[in-house]
């Protein structure tokens, strides 16, 4: 499913005046959220000025792939020193009935880069994975807390002020290189205060 668009990036805004005027295809997620954040507040993707949002998707009783991820992502902010103000890392929960606000607060607070954890009822995460196009289904597993898992999408995604799709970054890119993609994107983009 990914596949149709895995390899499309928007062209940066600094790239040129020369470039080729070519159509450009219909972003691959649309990005639109209402959720909870850790404190409780209703956002959405309007709802943070005019910083860049970093979403990544995943569960706080996530063994492997979301702790890596989430040290990844915190180590790529740090290594944008200042311009990382202009982003906001988001952790939307796949696992509404176990992720409530106090948990996702708890769970963020061991990682750097001012993530804020996002969650909501099961229509408002279910609509949410289906914005972003992210897979996420609960499967029965005896050795994990409450006996299931929830195996998910592993993309992070890079959305312009107000929500507009920019990138995605896939799991097997580095801190260094999650870093440059970053900094290209934020310097390409007019800062508007």
């Amino acid at each position: 499913m990914f596949e149709t668009f895995a390899s499309f990036t928007p062209p940066c805004c600094c790239a040129g005046a020369n470039m080729a005027q070519t159509a450009t295809p219909p972003a691959p997620v649309n990005g639109r959220f209402e959720l909870v954040d850790h404190f409780g507040s209703t956002v959405n993707e309007r709802s943070f000025g005019a910083r860049h949002l970093l979403a990544f998707f995943g569960f706080s009783h996530c063994a492997i792939v979301c702790p890596r991820e989430l040290a990844k992502l915190s180590a790529a902010l740090n290594m944008l020193g200042p311009l990382a103000g202009r982003v906001q890392p988001l952790y939307i929960s796949v696992d509404p009935q176990r992720d409530t606000p106090e948990v996702l607060r708890r769970y963020l607070l061991r990682y750097t880069g001012g993530f804020l954890g996002l969650t909501g009822s099961a229509p408002q995460v279910d609509a949410a994975k289906k914005s972003f196009r992210v897979f996420a289904q609960p499967v029965t597993d005896s050795a994990a807390p409450d006996g299931y898992v929830v195996p998910h999408t592993a993309l992070t995604y890079l959305m312009a002020p107000g929500g507009r799709y920019e990138a995605r970054f896939a799991e097997s890119l580095d801190a260094s290189s999650v870093a440059e993609r970053l900094r290209t994107h934020l310097e390409c983009t007019p800062h508007v205060a």
